[in-house]
């Protein structure tokens, strides 16, 4: 729901230069410019997730100011510009540094973040059909879209499986080990089933539109059952074990964004369900997701609270940058979708509101964490080798 995200490889304090260190300029930390590709783990990816949903969450504010539709359309295209550069990358890294790659799976901490690659792809394909229709045209965002909601679809189902065998049969995990990461690999086919809700209007009638609305209430149940399975260990661990290390504390947010995607792909799905669901399951689908959605917001707003009071209680002791930050922002950015289809189902002022003040309140940590990420992307220390690797 990264995203989101701690990695030993990324947001380390730099090492002191060694004399072969190139002394100004980008990337002034590596060596040599072909090092940016040497180590390159799959929770970059939630850059683009964290920004793609900047775009896509402000498509729909009940609450639309002039220009707000043209800078998330913006912001969406920015996001797919980083997919595609990323996705180059990782090319060219799986080229070259075949061994690093292929590894990230044996590594306990990075193998749960296999889960960012396929929603990031989904975020930009959503956003294609939401904003991007305005400048692509329809019949092209809808293509896109289906192209990356399946490739994200059919990665985020096998992470939905491989990432849990690892930990049950390679990964060596202790009892203080669970933390937010562990959604990562289980999020996706909840992001599937709210991005296969705007793909159901335009599939043909019939068969094609209710395997795929069927198809995607049943990966609302692999995402929804692993996370509570998830989050009761985590919680755990947090009374037993207590917060842990600063860098990690972050990924507490992770836990948002299952919960407000899960209340966002309800919320579709019920809005598809009709025409498509034979009566009595079309009125269902509509009670569902208000029924479910609001007692699922009130819980998320009270994780929330506990996240932001343990972050704040951390940075007292220092909160160093690290990709975990992103965490901040695909997670409360679901909220934000999740809050808005309430809003516009009840028309309720409260959760418009509510809705608005998530939407600031991402804008905020994804200007902040964005602005970090680039100067360290820049300078090169987030491409810098884990001490021992």
């Amino acid at each position: 729901m990264s995203v989101v995200l701690d990695s030993p490889t990324a947001g380390r304090t730099p090492p002191s230069r060694s004399p072969g260190r190139r002394r100004g300029g980008p990337l002034a930390a590596l060596r040599e410019p072909r090092e940016l590709f040497a180590h390159l783990p799959p929770n970059w990816f939630a850059v683009v997730m964290g920004t793609g949903i900047v775009g896509t969450a402000g498509a729909g504010l009940p609450v639309r100011p002039g220009g707000l539709r043209t800078a998330a359309t913006v912001v969406w295209a920015l996001a797919a510009v980083l997919l595609v550069a990323l996705t180059a990358a990782w090319a060219v890294h799986l080229r070259r540094h075949r061994g690093t790659a292929l590894g990230y799976a044996a590594d306990p901490v990075l193998a749960q973040f296999w889960g960012a690659p396929p929603m990031a792809a989904m975020t930009v394909g959503g956003g294609a059909l939401l904003l991007g229709r305005d400048w692509l045209g329809l019949p092209t965002a809808v293509a896109v879209d289906l192209v990356l909601w399946t490739l994200g679809t059919i990665g985020g189902l096998v992470t939905a499986v491989a990432v849990p065998y690892l930990m049950m049969t390679r990964h060596r995990v202790g009892p203080d080990a669970a933390f937010g990461g562990w959604l990562m690999p289980v999020v996706p086919p909840m992001v599937s089933a709210a991005n296969g809700a705007l793909l159901v209007p335009h599939l043909p009638a019939g068969q094609a539109r209710l395997n795929l609305l069927l198809a995607c209430y049943a990966m609302v149940g692999i995402s929804l059952f692993a996370t509570l399975i998830i989050v009761t260990q985590l919680w755990g661990r947090l009374v037993h074990h207590r917060v842990g290390a600063a860098r990690m504390v972050p990924t507490l947010w992770i836990v948002l964004g299952p919960l407000g995607q899960s209340i966002t792909a309800v919320h579709l799905l019920g809005a598809a369900a009709s025409g498509v669901l034979p009566a009595p399951y079309a009125g269902g689908a509509q009670v569902l997701a208000l029924l479910y959605g609001v007692p699922a917001l009130g819980f998320a707003l009270v994780w929330l609270a506990l996240a932001a009071a343990i972050t704040v209680w951390a940075a007292r002791g220092g909160l160093p940058f690290t990709l975990t930050w992103w965490s901040f922002t695909f997670p409360v950015g679901t909220l934000v979708t999740g809050t808005t289809g309430l809003a516009t189902r009840t028309g309720a002022d409260l959760l418009a509101a509510l809705a608005v003040a998530l939407y600031l309140l991402l804008l905020a940590a994804w200007t902040t964490v964005a602005a970090r990420t680039a100067r360290g992307a820049w300078r090169g220390h987030l491409f810098l080798p884990p001490p021992g690797r």
